[in-house]
């Protein structure tokens, strides 16, 4: 491996867009998932907490559906050459199993790992290194919310001959689905498959559910992870505490999420270059949110914006799925 590691950068994480989508937080009340992801330190805490609370760390059969998708996948792989874009790519874990069946299967194969966080597709980018030829990994970061011309720009990364095949892992809970699943759709030619994963509600009654998985975010974990953001800003633990509450979607009807607000229990200003921003008691802080889904929830959204899932597979606990998709 090379002691020098190229990495495209598209211009939605240019500083100066950065600074104004960090602004429209701010402004808002509203922190955008992003942030969290933002320095190495936070991708550390997020990578120790993906590891001690994600079912596909912490439950065997969850991690097995993993392997069955991408067991489906390759057997639907006719193509020599076959591109990986692991749009969130976290650490890359799950995309570099995924690559080393399809190595085993003796295809061609090119990596994009991408990300809002350099951290993060650096890591997967050292993982995904031990099945791709360097010369066949491109590390990107991009903001997959506000980017325009990503499918245009991903060709720039495999041969135009390679099929292409998008993993969506652990996204769609912190996106609006009218946000995010029009511009996947975008990605997905005519033959290309779309590995698609979602947190679930467990159970027949989907708020239980919901409360049921609540204590894997209303922890100490999560709540150090998710400060970092604020501690950056000036704001001071004493100035009030996070809390966890499950609010309904504002657009989906029926749709419910786990949301974190930062509740203040006095005054503070956070300041960024000549702007000013009050916050106190009657001012919280959203800092983010987790949508949780069911399979037939996610079926739904997706066949919404063209995008047919063609199998699925459910851990036993109910907790998460994964679903494999085609455009319609």
């Amino acid at each position: 491996m090379s002691s020098v590691a190229n990495v495209a950068i598209h211009e939605s994480q240019f500083p100066e867009n950065v600074r104004r989508d960090l602004l429209a937080s701010l402004r808002t009340g509203e922190v955008n998932h992003k942030f969290h992801y933002d320095s190495v330190k936070q991708t550390q805490k997020w990578l120790a907490l993906h590891q001690k609370y994600s079912p596909s760390r912490t439950d065997p059969d969850c991690a097995a559906i993993y392997d069955r998708s991408f067991e489906a996948v390759r057997a639907r792989i006719e193509a020599n050459k076959v591109h990986v874009v692991g749009l969130g790519c976290g650490g890359g874990q799950k995309d570099t199993r995924l690559l080393r069946l399809l190595q085993k299967g003796g295809k061609e194969i090119f990596y994009t790992p991408s990300d809002v966080s350099t951290a993060m597709v650096l890591a997967a980018r050292v993982a995904a290194l031990e099945v791709v030829l360097e010369n066949n990994c491109h590390p990107f970061v991009c903001d997959l919310a506000t980017a325009e011309d990503l499918p245009k720009v991903l060709d720039n990364f495999a041969p135009a001959d390679a099929m292409r095949i998008i993993t969506f892992f652990g996204m769609i809970p912190n996106f609006e689905s009218e946000v995010i699943l029009p511009k996947l759709a975008t990605f997905l030619r005519s033959k290309d498959l779309l590995l698609f994963s979602a947190n679930l509600a467990p159970g027949n009654d989907y708020r239980a559910g919901v409360r049921k998985v609540l204590p894997s975010y209303d922890n100490d974990l999560t709540c150090d992870w998710l400060m970092r953001f604020l501690l950056d800003l000036g704001v001071e633990p004493g100035d009030g505490e996070v809390s966890f509450r499950i609010e309904d979607d504002r657009n989906v009807a029926g749709l419910k999420r786990i949301a974190a607000y930062f509740q203040f229990n006095r005054k503070r200003e956070i300041t960024i270059e000549d702007e000013r921003f009050q916050f106190g008691p009657d001012k919280p802080i959203r800092l983010f949110f987790s949508y949780r889904h069911t399979p037939k929830i996610v079926r739904l959204l997706l066949d919404n914006y063209g995008i047919r899932v063609i199998d699925e597979w459910v851990a036993k606990s109910e907790e998460e799925g994964v679903f494999l998709c085609t455009r319609k």
